[in-house]
């Protein structure tokens, strides 16, 4: 599998790391940058390619996107026909159902294929459990999610008038 990675100054640190170890653990990466520390970049110009790549091949290719919180990232991924990019900083767990991590149900229910990192509120090591869990989590292709996600396909608008 592909995976694709880009974000700004604020993951940058996160974001080296995060290669090298994906690297180590045999994927193929495709650094979109940040390839250097610079406080005045803009997410936006590294978080767009990683996009477009997994916009044209969502369900062979992955992307991790990270920020300051995730969200603006996740905004700019998502405006891409096809990605289902989604955000995480932090464990989170369903008051109803303990065992339902976030994480998990991303992929599970949504097939998501970009995963947003809010640099900010991940240490190296929750971020790889993260990482990781997203990677290995399968698609569950339930009849009611792939109904949904049919459904979200079908969106395109243009001009919203």
């Amino acid at each position: 599998m592909k995976i694709f990675i880009g974000t700004d100054h604020a993951g940058y640190v996160l974001k080296e790391r995060l290669v090298t170890l994906l690297r180590a653990q045999g994927h193929e990466v495709l650094d979109k940058g940040a390839f250097s520390y610079n406080e005045t970049d803009d997410y936006p110009d590294f978080v767009v390619p990683v996009a477009r790549e997994v916009s044209h091949d969502p369900n062979n290719a992955r992307g991790i996107i990270m920020g300051a919180t995730g969200q603006g990232e996740a905004i700019a991924a998502n405006k891409f026909p096809h990605v289902r990019a989604v955000v995480y900083y932090g464990k989170a767990k369903s008051v109803v159902d303990d065992e339902a991590d976030i994480i998990i149900r991303s992929r599970d229910h949504n097939n998501s294929n970009i995963l947003s990192l809010g640099a900010r509120y991940l240490t190296e090591e929750s971020m790889m459990s993260a990482v990781n869990t997203w990677l290995n989590t399968p698609y569950g292709e339930g009849e009611r999610h792939v109904r949904r996600l049919a459904k979200i396909d079908k969106i395109n608008i243009r001009d919203p008038k």
